[in-house]
C-alpha cells in the first residue's frame, strides 16, 4: 500500500473527525470530492486508488481533474473551487507528514481557485410572500406543517440543515420567544420570533403532542423532513401560490431563496448588516455585503439624498454636410 492510503484515512479520521470536528455534511462533501479525485486518476494512470502514490497525484494531475468536473461533469465553477478546497486541505495536512513530497505538495497548493460571476440573489416580495403563505391547505396536518415551516423559515432566515434538525425542545414559546439551532461550525444561536410566529408554531405543537426530542417538522412516519423533501414541499406550494400572484412563476424558488427573503426583509427595515450577520449566523460580515448590492431599494433611496447634478441634454452636430453623410451611413 503507497503512504497516499494511510495519509487520506489519517486525514479523515483524525484531522476532520478528531481534530477539526467537521460537521457529517463537511465529511460527506470531502468523501465525494476524494471519491471522484482517485476515480479520474485511475482512469488517468491505470492504477488502483489503494496503489496511487503522491507522484501520480501531481499539480497537473489536479489540474486536469479539475477542468475534468467543470466540462465533461459541468459543475460550476463554486463546485469547482470547493472541490479544490478539499483537496488543499488534504495536501497541507500531507506537509507535516510527509515533508519529503513537499515540493510537489507546495505546487498542488499554488493551484488558485477559480473567479467566477456572482448573480444578484433572488428573494421574495411581501405579496409572493403572503401568497406563498396561503398556499398550503391549513385543514390537513400536513397544510399545518408547511404552513408553520414556511413561515419559521421566511421570519428567521435559517438554513435548510437548520430547519430540519430543529425538535420540538429547541422551540421557546412566551416571554422571549425564539427558536434555538446550531449552524455551520457547530455554532449555536438563537433567533428571536415574531407574535405571528410564536402563535403559528404554538397552535403546530399541540396538534399532536410531541416529546421535546421529537422533530418539529415531521414526516407522516414522524421522521425529520430531508433537504429533498423541504425542495418538493416549496416547489409545491410556490406553484400553488403562483396562480394568485403570477410573479411567483418567473422565479426559481429553493429553501435558500427563503433565507435571501428574511434577510433582505430585515435590510428594508433598516437593520444593520452586521446584525443581520448575527441573525444568519454568519462567520464574515462580507457574506452579508451580497444583500446590499441586491437591493435596488436601498440604492434608489441613497440616489433620492443625493444632489441631481446640473447638466443639460446635448445633440450632436456634425460640422459639415459630407462628414454628416459619412456618419449616417
Amino acid at each position: 500500500m503507497s503512504t497516499l492510503a494511510p495519509t487520506l484515512e489519517a486525514f479523515f479520521t483524525q484531522r476532520l473527525t478528531a481534530q477539526r470536528r467537521a460537521s457529517p455534511h463537511t465529511v460527506a462533501a470531502y468523501r465525494d470530492t476524494f471519491c471522484l479525485l482517485l476515480g479520474y486518476a485511475r482512469q488517468q494512470t491505470g492504477k488502483e486508488p489503494a496503489a496511487l502514490q503522491f507522484e501520480d497525484l501531481d499539480a497537473p494531475l489536479i489540474g486536469a481533474f479539475l477542468d475534468h468536473l467543470e466540462h465533461v461533469r459541468g459543475n460550476s465553477a463554486r463546485t469547482r473551487n470547493a472541490r479544490l478546497s478539499a483537496i488543499h486541505s488534504l495536501y497541507r495536512f500531507a506537509a507535516y507528514l510527509h515533508p519529503e513530497h513537499a515540493a510537489l505538495i507546495g505546487r498542488v497548493l499554488a493551484i488558485p481557485p477559480k473567479r467566477f460571476q456572482r448573480s444578484t440573489v433572488s428573494f421574495l416580495t411581501d405579496n409572493e410572500v403572503e401568497a406563498l403563505l396561503r398556499a398550503p391547505d391549513r385543514t390537513t396536518f400536513l397544510g399545518r406543517r408547511d404552513h408553520a415551516l414556511l413561515l419559521l423559515a421566511i421570519q428567521t432566515g435559517l438554513r435548510v440543515s437548520e430547519l430540519t434538525a430543529l425538535t420540538h425542545g429547541d422551540i421557546v414559546l412566551g416571554t422571549g420567544a425564539c427558536v434555538h439551532c446550531q449552524g455551520k461550525g457547530r455554532k449555536q444561536r438563537a433567533t428571536p420570533l415574531t407574535t405571528t410566529t410564536a402563535a403559528v408554531l404554538q397552535a403546530w405543537l399541540t396538534q399532536p403532542p410531541r416529546t421535546p426530542t421529537a422533530p418539529l417538522f415531521p414526516t407522516r412516519q414522524g421522521q425529520p423532513l430531508s433537504r429533498y423533501a423541504v425542495t418538493l414541499l416549496l416547489n409545491r406550494h410556490a406553484a400553488t401560490a403562483a396562480t394568485s400572484c403570477p410573479s411567483l412563476s418567473t422565479k426559481k424558488i429553493s429553501p435558500h431563496v427563503l433565507r435571501h427573503t428574511a434577510a433582505m426583509r430585515l435590510l428594508h427595515a433598516g437593520i444593520d448588516t452586521t446584525v443581520i450577520a448575527l441573525w444568519l449566523g454568519h462567520e464574515s460580515i462580507e457574506t452579508t455585503q451580497i444583500y446590499v448590492h441586491a437591493d435596488l431599494t436601498l440604492k434608489e433611496r441613497a440616489l433620492a439624498r443625493t444632489t441631481p447634478i446640473g447638466t443639460k441634454p446635448g445633440r450632436y452636430q456634425p460640422t459639415d454636410k459630407l462628414l454628416a453623410f459619412l456618419e449616417a451611413l
